[in-house]
């Protein structure tokens, strides 16, 4: 049985990369299994670095995040090389004794058969790759926010920005549209700060409720009215929006927060309601609101302050 004594007692077997150059990877974690994708080579460098799941945070190992299908890869082609072996070593015994003589009896041993085949699997493809602004790693999830599985750091404020450098890209095209197209364009962009604002500020909360006086209701804080939500922050986690912004800017983004209410719900036309909490003029009422790029620009630069005071103070708080 020499080939047979041949097979190694352990096997090295390098896992095959997708056409992006990356890797599959699942949580162990049996509540969560999630899949995500890294590409070796960026990220950390450095030997025993443990794995992060973006889903759920859940550490461990780097061999504990193979896939399903990794393992069943890795099984076929140990086998493959076993059985390949055996049917060598067996084929080496293969003997034709033909029948002699008129009653003779003829014997022969034929070996047939092929070794077992090596199982091939797809990566699947993924929505949202991330390069972490942190460590660099280059990574695939499903969604669009989760743990960087190197550093393990939250990706919801590199994520917030970039859907601002996004809206800044837009309000730049819309310069050169004519008017009517313009507006349009603008007041799309206030709805989009506030969308990418409320899926960041959800996420984080979220992400960091173990960190509240009350997780439950942390977790479900909502960030589309901005004042509220700065009341609940500061009543559950103890940060103060409004410290990240001298008061008029402050005073701005409640403005252009209640503005986008009226685009969401009255057709951009100004109410009772938005006339007493913003102190425009009476005659106001039932007329349309209007958006200049100016406000869209500020809301931003606001957005970004409160999102790097929110994100970094409860990454902070012990």
């Amino acid at each position: 049985m020499k080939h047979l004594n041949r097979i190694p007692t352990q096997f090295s077997i390098s896992m095959p990369l997708d056409e992006t150059g990356m890797i599959g990877r699942e949580c162990p974690e049996p509540d969560c299994e999630s899949y995500f994708k890294i590409q070796p080579g960026t990220g950390l460098k450095g030997e025993g670095l443990p794995c992060h799941c973006p889903h759920c945070g859940h550490e461990a190992g780097q061999d504990k995040f193979y896939t399903k299908a990794q393992v069943e890869y890795a099984k076929s082609v140990v086998l493959n090389q076993v059985t390949g072996a055996l049917l060598k070593d067996l084929k080496s015994l293969e003997f034709n004794h033909k029948p002699r003589g008129g009653f003779g009896i003829g014997l022969s041993m034929k070996v047939s058969g092929r070794a077992t085949p090596v199982r091939q699997y797809q990566e699947p493809d993924l929505e949202t790759e991330v390069v972490c602004d942190r460590c660099t790693l280059r990574y695939m999830i499903y969604g669009v926010f989760g743990f960087c599985p190197d550093c393990g750091i939250h990706n919801s404020l590199q994520i917030l920005e970039k859907n601002f450098e996004l809206i800044e890209k837009l309000l730049t095209i819309a310069e050169a549209q004519e008017a009517s197209v313009l507006k349009h364009l603008i007041e799309n962009a206030l709805e989009d700060c506030v969308s990418a604002f409320d899926g960041f500020g959800r996420e984080t909360c979220l992400v960091f409720s173990w960190k509240a006086h009350n997780p439950k209701k942390a977790a479900d804080i909502r960030f589309q009215n901005i004042k509220g939500a700065a009341e609940n922050v500061t009543e559950q986690f103890s940060i103060c929006f409004e410290d990240a912004l001298a008061p008029e800017n402050w005073v701005k983004i409640q403005q252009a927060f209640q503005k986008r209410h009226l685009l969401a719900h009255k057709m951009g036309v100004i109410d009772e309601a938005y006339q007493k909490a913003t102190g425009v003029a009476a005659s106001s009422i039932g007329k349309r609101i209007y958006i200049a790029r100016e406000e869209i620009h500020e809301l931003l630069f606001g957005l970004r302050a409160i999102g790097a005071k929110l994100y970094r103070g409860l990454e902070a708080k012990s």
